[in-house]
């Protein structure tokens, strides 16, 4: 998940970005930015963007998606090859690569740790002990594992430490080397769930039990690299893991795909990773993020962690097209349309923007109605935005670019009738309307202190007050403000939410009750909702599924519990000596994929 808004900036970035690495210490050093600060690097404890960013470099899954197949495709990674798989599709079983290892920390007392089945049903199992509070605990429990639910609610009713040790059917280690995954229902997309390292990879549970509450900052795997540095929200520094296993490169691009073939001729065959360092700046304003990136300072403007800031894009791609002087410093730029949504979601249980009644209904219908998405992308997004009709985001299953809802209108006359209809009207003639009941009405909106979001939060004024509105701006940092959706203490707020897997399923648990407190921030309930969320997880893909989707999409504009307002249009930079970057869809994990060539970079 990404946001508008972001984390402080330390005093140490307060001015120039470090400067990296020189050319001739012999040490290839990737140099990063991240728009916002992480939360924390313990897998079982993120949901955010930023830390699930960092995370799938220290730990791994059973599968990973190829670095350049498009369409899309998953293959195995510290699995021996693709699952068994019953015709039910509820027994999963997996065969663990052997011979590989943890990275070495102390913990281990000098010895090799071997990876071994039980660690992945450890890490899984931690998603589930109450102590954690992991916010990724509704997308388990919507699997449907055998055992697990009781488990957990034996832990959460005794009020006792969960129990690691006591053996579930639905997630065992049947021997070292082999993991079986069992389902209370037909789960035809496990797969995808299997195949997530920034949450599900594999952790050893004596560094857990070692660290304690200190296990985020000491994060064990068995990827590429592992945390040499880390000041919170401030710089995060990744070193070569050296201990990762003889992995070599190879991806599988498109034959029509020149760019990726040319990649793959270049870096195959090659020893992972092929840097020796990543270094990622907490960078939150846009302008210091841009210099930094322009004096080479970083090596990229790319993906939802990372991007072009919006002021700039008319600067550096007018009209779609890279900026002539960019291209004669070797500067590479391409736009494309990414698998995210950004969106305003309403508290379903606050007083007052809350609620199933027809004049709540229509109060959150009418403030969509009368918000212009049109004039956003001009003002803010520079143009690199589309308008967003539902949840489901390009690139997925679900997701349909014909499909048009009330989601985008902007129709004031119907907003401000719809709000006189169901009695929100001005009574004490001062120009603001009132409750039904008389009551005040003010809308109170979370928002974060950068000049971006100030630009949101103008529109977002001109607006109401266009409707007779008043509206507040309550101002927090981001992860304070993540804080307080995911506890549902807010009103109004807005953010951007990225697709971690091909199918548009995680999109549907925006509204699914079991995922309140996870991915239903707006805290919405509706029992038909969950029916159709329980049939799409259990259906093979097919017509009947691509209906329910459909289904969904109409549920959604009729309750707008959520105003699903554009999918970005991403601007990436990349200088010339950045090599073998292409941007993932629904992964993180691709620095150790990458390569410094220093020759290119200028004198300094």
């Amino acid at each position: 998940m990404t946001g508008i808004g972001s984390a402080p900036v330390a005093a140490a970035f307060a001015g120039p970005a470090p400067q990296p690495v020189p050319a001739d210490a012999g040490r290839k050093v990737l140099h990063l930015a991240f728009s916002s600060s992480e939360s924390g690097l313990d897998p079982a404890k993120v949901v955010d963007l930023y830390s699930r960013t960092v995370t799938p470099h220290i730990f791994e899954a059973l599968y990973k998606y190829d670095h350049l197949a498009r369409p899309v495709k998953i293959k195995p990674n510290l699995a021996e090859a693709m699952p068994e798989v019953s015709p039910d599709f509820r027994v999963w079983t997996v065969k663990v690569r052997r011979g590989i290892f943890f990275a070495d920390d102390p913990v281990f007392n000098g010895v090799k740790r071997e990876l071994v089945a039980e660690d992945f049903v450890y890490a899984m199992k931690r998603f589930y002990d109450p102590a954690n509070k992991s916010p990724a605990i509704g997308t388990l429990l919507g699997y449907g594992f055998v055992g697990m639910k009781a488990l957990r609610d034996d832990a959460t009713e005794r009020k006792k430490p969960f129990d690691y040790d006591r053996p579930v059917e639905g997630l065992r280690a049947l021997d070292r080397y082999t993991v079986r995954f069992v389902t209370e229902q037909p789960r035809p997309r496990l797969l995808e769930l299997l195949a997530t390292p920034d949450l599900w990879g594999a952790v050893a549970r004596e560094v857990v039990e070692f660290y304690g509450n200190e296990i985020d900052a000491h994060p064990v795997g068995t990827g590429p690299f592992r945390l040499k540095q880390w000041r919170r929200a401030s710089l995060i520094v990744l070193e070569r893991n050296p201990h990762y296993r003889d992995e070599r490169w190879d991806a599988e691009p498109a034959p029509d795909d020149a760019e990726g073939q040319a990649i793959l001729a270049r870096l195959k065959g090659r020893k992972l990773p092929l840097v020796d360092e990543v270094q990622i700046s907490i960078i939150l304003e846009s302008q210091p993020r841009w210099l930094t990136f322009l004096n080479g300072r970083i090596d990229a403007l790319a993906t939802n962690s990372n991007p072009l800031p919006q002021e700039f894009v008319g600067v550096a791609m007018p009209n779609g097209k890279l900026a002539p002087n960019l291209a004669k410093r070797g500067i590479l730029g391409r736009q494309n349309v990414n698998a995210d949504v950004h969106l305003t979601m309403f508290n379903m249980e606050h007083a007052l923007v809350g609620g199933y009644t027809p004049e709540k209904v229509a109060l959150r219908r009418a403030i969509s109605l009368g918000y212009d998405v049109r004039r956003e992308i001009d003002a803010f997004w520079k143009g690199a935005a589309v308008p967003a009709q539902s949840a489901l985001v390009p690139y997925t299953v679900g997701y349909d670019a014909a499909f048009k809802c009330e989601s985008s209108d902007y129709d004031p006359a119907r907003a401000k009738a719809l709000l006189d209809m169901y009695g929100y009207v001005d009574r004490d003639g001062d120009g603001w309307r009132e409750q039904p009941d008389g009551s005040p009405l003010l809308l109170e909106m979370m928002t974060q202190p950068e000049q971006r979001s100030r630009i949101l939060d103008e529109l977002w004024q001109k607006a109401m007050n266009a409707l007779g509105l008043r509206i507040k701006f309550i101002v927090g940092q981001w992860p304070e403000n993540l804080k307080a959706a995911r506890n549902g203490k807010y009103m109004v707020w807005q953010f951007g939410l990225s697709a971690a897997a091909p199918d548009g399923e995680t999109a549907v648990a925006r509204y699914v009750t079991s995922e309140i407190g996870s991915q239903n921030y707006a805290r919405f309930r509706l029992p038909a909702m969950d029916r159709i969320y329980e049939r799409l997880q259990a259906l093979p893909d097919g017509q009947e599924r691509r209906a329910l989707f459909d289904e969904v999409k109409r549920i959604g504009a009729a309750y707008m519990p959520l105003k699903h307002r554009v999918h970005r249009m991403e601007c990436e930079l990349r200088h010339p000596w950045l090599v073998g970057y292409k941007k993932p869809i629904f992964w993180q994990d691709w620095w150790h994929m990458v390569d410094i060539d220093d020759s290119k970079r200028p004198a300094r």
